[in-house]
């Protein structure tokens, strides 16, 4: 799919922009994969549908775990959309292939 790969993966968080490495697979409309952060790997669930994204992913940050939710879209090597960082706001992403 047109989906999968490696990407490198840049939040606009409360705190400063973030750039972790971000590894997609999908299997029909399921997206799964892996948030690879300084402070370590969690896995990736959510769909795609046409160019729409969506999945959420465990962190381990500052303040303590939280499920980052992402909301995006998807066209050719890029993937940008909106982040819910758990109950501390929102933030534009952008994504890359790599």
């Amino acid at each position: 799919m047109a989906l999968d790969g490696n990407w490198k993966l840049s939040l606009q968080t409360p705190m400063g922009t973030r750039e972790v490495d971000l590894e997609l697979v999908t299997s029909g409309t399921d997206l799964s994969g892996a948030f690879k952060a300084p402070q370590g790997t969690s896995s990736v669930t959510g769909t795609v549908n046409g160019a729409a994204v969506n999945f959420t992913t465990m962190f381990n940050g500052a303040m303590g775990p939280m499920q980052l939710t992402f909301e995006g879209n998807h066209e050719g090597d890029q993937i940008s959309g909106t982040v819910q960082f758990g109950a501390f706001g929102s933030g534009p992403f952008t994504a890359t292939r790599v």
